[in-house]
């Protein structure tokens, strides 16, 4: 069977953020596919994993209802900051990487900003799976 795998050539999008961000997988990965380090469900560390998406534009983020409020009313995007304690959730089922299932094209994080993160494009790691 063929997976659409996750790795570092693949973007990630917030449902509050304003602009994609790569998915860095550190280099202690052990698995690669055409030269691209494959991600797993650990990698989900803030700024060291997953890096800021411009502006948040949620509510639920202080920041942006402080300056909304401020702005009276009117929705005022801040700073992302990115804070995700869980781990991504896969349904990658039978295929591991460094002990972990690996990322796939359907796997999503969330922010405790109530932002839904997910993989806005793969990239083109295809692993099959036996």
């Amino acid at each position: 069977m063929a997976l659409a795998v996750v790795g570092m050539t693949s973007m990630l999008q917030c449902l509050f953020g304003l602009v994609p961000t790569p998915l860095i997988v550190l280099p202690d990965r052990t698995v690669s596919v055409n030269g691209s380090l494959v991600g797993n469900i650990t990698d989900c560390i803030p700024f060291l994993n997953i890096e800021p998406f411009g502006e948040c534009t949620s509510l639920a983020n202080p920041e942006v209802l402080i300056a909304t409020a401020a702005a009276g009313g009117v929705l005022t995007p801040m700073p992302c900051v990115p804070i995700t304690p869980d781990p991504w959730i896969s349904e990658a089922l039978g295929a591991e990487v460094n002990g972990a299932p690996v990322l796939d094209q359907m796997s999503t994080l969330m922010c405790i900003w109530a932002g839904l993160i997910h993989v806005d494009e793969p990239g083109n790691i295809v692993l099959t799976v036996s």
